[in-house]
């Protein structure tokens, strides 16, 4: 089974960065795109980036364009999520996800099948 562990989430002020990362292990082979959502505070979980594992192509919610950017490792098996200009809205337990089927958009939550265990990025002032 796939296997993900992100990590870099934290405590930053507002209008900072962070970049989270997202190490994939097992049958990356099948893995055909990797997805980031995040779960506000008394919110349902929503999508944020994704991009596809071979060919490095990105779709992204229409809240977090200009200000954050999915990247990924082919080499390393990682996947990043680079977090600008951070806002109190900002807030959330940030999961990364992969998808093995082609059925649907990226930017679905329910066509990933494999998540990680999510980290916490808390944004103050």
């Amino acid at each position: 089974q796939v296997q993900l562990a992100e990590s870099g989430g934290g405590l930053v002020q507002a209008g900072g960065s962070l970049r989270l990362s997202c190490a994939v292990s097992g049958p990356i082979f099948n893995i055909l795109s990797m997805g980031w959502f995040r779960q506000r505070p008394g919110k349902e979980r929503e999508f944020v980036a994704a991009i596809t594992w071979s060919d490095g192509n990105t779709y992204y919610a229409d809240s977090v364009k200009g200000q954050f950017a999915i990247s990924r490792d082919y080499g390393q098996n990682t996947v990043f999520l680079q977090m600008n200009s951070l806002k109190p809205e900002d807030t959330a337990l940030y999961y990364c996800a992969a998808k093995s089927n082609g059925r649907g958009m990226p930017s679905l939550r329910e066509e990933y099948d494999y998540w990680g265990q999510g980290t916490q990025v808390t944004v103050s002032s």
